[in-house]
């Protein structure tokens, strides 16, 4: 770094910001005293948003930040605010909006210009440091907006005004509710075979992200047999197979066949750590090779229920496989171990120099660690060779599954159980090469949505594939968000937790640097939905009601801070409390769309409608029906990006299904079995919980399934059995795991 003076960004929180502390560039957090430092000096202000883990934050902050030259211009005109978009997504979420509508485009690093009171005007994503590619140097365009501000002010705060008019209509639902209903799921389905890439698997062309909701959505009506139900257009390929004469596929083959190739790509691709496991955050290409490097906990949570639920619908072991391996990852990296939580992310790199040379191999560097007949079978296999895909450094390979244990069998004249053999070895000695390499840095904050995500995800594949290690991870990690995250009201000791409506959740636990002093950062509408949820997933782990409290407790609170109550919805954060919102932050936004996370408003409705079929309460579900009528007239629009409302709309309008195993005493052999069949299928309708016949039954269950429960004479009897209720009446003891399976079969409506 060129300075040795600190700027005021020493006393941030976040990694992402304390990594700027040594530039030259005068920085400031976001906050009153940039904004009345702006309005002091009546400059322009120099937004800029990024992230620890983005590869072109780091390269324009090295290019143009830590420029001497860059700073006094900047330093000299603007006032200049950095802001972390993960601690900040709020903040983000907005300019974004407003850089899209200038620039036609958004990502990070986002850069803003901004009048004195934070009203964009102007702005853009990367600028280089010099011309080139059509692109002008960031330090013409903070000289020519410099400009522009003194000499054409006028025109600059009427484009204030017309970009902030852009925001407040771009987040408007005004006028665009109607009935909810399920065709909205066919129309997700539409877009998902139109946008399905029958080669390579998954959306779209390139860049390709993996859209792990729609995935979720598409698999759950596969494994009910819905298909069929939700006709769509016939999908591209389907053309190409007629031509060819092959037979017509049913519609259950056609969405199998994009379950499987796309999950298996996904993979075998780059995009998946081949050796560490995990997967990087995308693909820059369509065949799932070269990824961006950075590994983000919510991608791999989410494409973890992929896995688990991949698995439950087709039968295939190697996505049961798969989730272990995710599991694996994030248990060594993105895990703490002794408090329980789980970390943000990992980086891509480890200087602008480096693209992603941490995790790809050159050939030379594979011989280097392997014996001859490993270093064969592995180039085989992970397609190593003297030319690889990386532009900056050619000689560079990423790691991909390029050829079957099988075909490199048949081409090396070796059995197939000693080419597994090199392989497992050959992974094992390039990852230990590979940890001796500088690493890249590891974000050791634990978010509280993030972290909720992470343990419903857990607590999902502990469930169906028996990780009771996992299932106690999750517990940890949740269990320290609730108590360090948040701030409700505690009851007695014998009481669990209740809290009014004052009650609080923080959007960050801890950050990842111990010098760091913390900050309380109020949640936001993603904190309080995630973590709600994953409070009704640890209920039905544990059967604790401890946790159905907190998850009520919790959806209280959010009702209270962000539920509109006017006209549905739920915004994305709070108002502020004096009613003196910085910048463009008054402007309300009611998230619908899946972008990157699940989006607030469906995971809220699900919540709701979660805990209405738990606790008998009405007004919760008619709430969450409201918030699915505020975006009826409009969610068929956004196709795939729509997969949580339509995941949303399958909880609002199926009957639950709800299981309750209770193991007799001395009969757990039994009361596993049970379970096993209660947890088998995949519905997103569907809940299974397993208490103990000493339990008394009743008091470990919420009020609405213990009304529907019927006097249980069977447990005099000692044996293990299952109840099964659907809608609003239950059915006799099961004792037979397959009798309850073909019972569960029936009531989800499968088969």
């Amino acid at each position: 770094m060129t300075t040795t003076t600190l700027n005021s960004l020493a006393r941030a929180s976040s990694a992402y910001l304390r990594s700027a502390m040594h530039q030259p560039i005068q920085w400031h957090e976001w906050g009153p005293e940039a904004f009345a430092s702006a309005q002091r000096e009546n400059k322009p202000m120099l937004l800029d948003v990024g992230a620890v883990w983005c590869h072109w934050c780091h390269v324009m902050d090295r290019e143009s930040y830590d420029d001497p030259e860059i700073a006094a211009i900047v330093n000299e005109h603007f006032v200049a605010v950095k802001v972390d978009r993960d601690e900040r997504p709020d903040i983000d979420s907005r300019y974004q909006a407003a850089v899209q509508a200038v620039s036609g485009q958004g990502g990070w690093p986002l850069t803003a210009f901004l009048t004195p009171d934070g009203k964009p005007f102007y702005g853009g994503t990367y600028f280089p440091p010099s011309e080139g590619h059509g692109r002008p140097s960031f330090r013409r365009v903070l000289l020519s907006i410099a400009n522009a501000y003194k000499e054409k002010n006028g025109d600059v705060v009427e484009q204030a005004k017309m970009l902030e008019s852009s925001i407040a209509q771009s987040e408007s639902f005004a006028g665009k509710d109607g009935r909810v209903s399920a065709a909205v799921i066919a129309a997700i389905r539409t877009s998902a075979f139109r946008m399905f890439d029958p080669q390579h698997g998954g959306f779209g062309q390139a860049p390709k992200f993996p859209h792990p909701t729609a995935l979720d959505l598409l698999i759950e009506r596969y494994a009910r047999g819905t298909s069929a139900a939700d006709s769509t257009e016939p999908p591209p390929y389907r053309k190409e197979r007629d031509r060819m004469g092959h037979p017509p596929r049913t519609g259950d083959d056609d969405l199998r066949n994009l379950i499987t190739t796309t999950l298996e790509h996904m993979a075998h691709g780059g995009m998946y750590d081949q050796l560490a496991g995990g997967f990087h955050r995308y693909s820059v290409d369509e065949r799932w090779v070269v990824p961006h490097f950075e590994k983000m906990c919510y991608d791999n949570s989410e494409l973890l229920k992929n896995y688990v639920h991949g698995y439950q619908a087709t039968g295939e072991e190697f996505f049961a496989d798969m989730a272990r391996d995710i599991i694996r990852w994030m248990d060594e990296w993105l895990s703490d171990r002794e408090r329980g939580g789980f970390y943000a992310s990992q980086d891509a790199d480890i200087s602008m120099d480096d693209d992603g040379d941490y995790f790809t191999w050159t050939l030379d560097e594979a011989r280097a660690v392997l014996t001859e007949e490993e270093v064969q079978v592995a180039a085989l296999r992970y397609d190593i060779n003297e030319v690889g895909e990386m532009h900056h450094n050619p000689a560079k390979n990423v790691l991909y599954v390029r050829d079957s244990v099988e075909e490199i069998a048949g081409r090396t004249k070796l059995a197939a159980e000693r080419v597994n053999g090199l392989l497992a070895s050959a992974k094992k000695k390039m990852y230990a090469a590979r940890l001796q390499r500088p690493t890249p840095y590891v974000d050791k904050t634990v978010y509280v949505g993030w972290n909720s995500l992470c343990v419903s995800a857990y607590l999902e594949a502990a469930k169906v594939l028996h990780l009771p290690e996992a299932q106690r991870f999750a517990l940890r990690s949740l269990d320290r968000v609730l108590a360090e995250a948040w701030k409700g009201e505690r009851a007695d000791a014998g009481g669990g937790a209740r809290a009014t409506q004052s009650g609080l959740l923080l959007h960050v636990v801890s950050y990842s640097d111990p010098a760091a002093s913390h900050r309380e950062v109020a949640g936001l509408l993603d904190d309080y939905a995630f973590t709600a949820l994953a409070c009704l997933d640890a209920y039905e782990a544990t059967a604790d009601l401890s946790y159905f409290k907190f998850a009520h407790a919790i959806t209280d609170a959010m009702i209270a801070r962000f539920y509109d109550a006017t006209s549905g919805g739920f915004f994305d954060s709070e108002p502020a409390a004096d009613g003196t919102s910085l910048g463009v932050l008054a402007t309300r936004r009611k998230p619908l769309q899946d972008s990157p996370t699940p989006a607030g408003n469906p995971m809220a409705a699900i919540a709701l409608v979660r805990l209405h079929h738990y606790s008998g309460d009405a007004g919760y579900r008619d709430k969450a029906e409201q918030t699915l009528e505020t975006f009826a007239g409009v969610a068929e629009q956004f196709g795939i990006f729509a997969a949580s409302y339509g995941i949303a709309v399958v909880h609002l309008l199926e009957s639950p299904v709800q299981v309750v195993v209770i193991a007799g005493e001395g009969d757990e052999g039994a009361a596993s079995k049970l379970q096993e069949a209660a947890v088998a299928a995949f519905a997103f309708n569907k809940s299974a919980l397993r208490v103990a016949a000493n339990q008394t039954v009743r008091e470990n269950l919420p009020p609405a399934l213990a009304a529907t429960l019927p006097n249980l004479p069977a447990l005099v009897s000692g044996k293990s059995f299952a109840v099964l209720c659907s809608g609003s009446s239950c059915q006799p003891p099961i004792f037979d795991a397959g009798e309850l399976e073909r019972a569960m079969e029936a009531a989800i409506g499968k088969g």
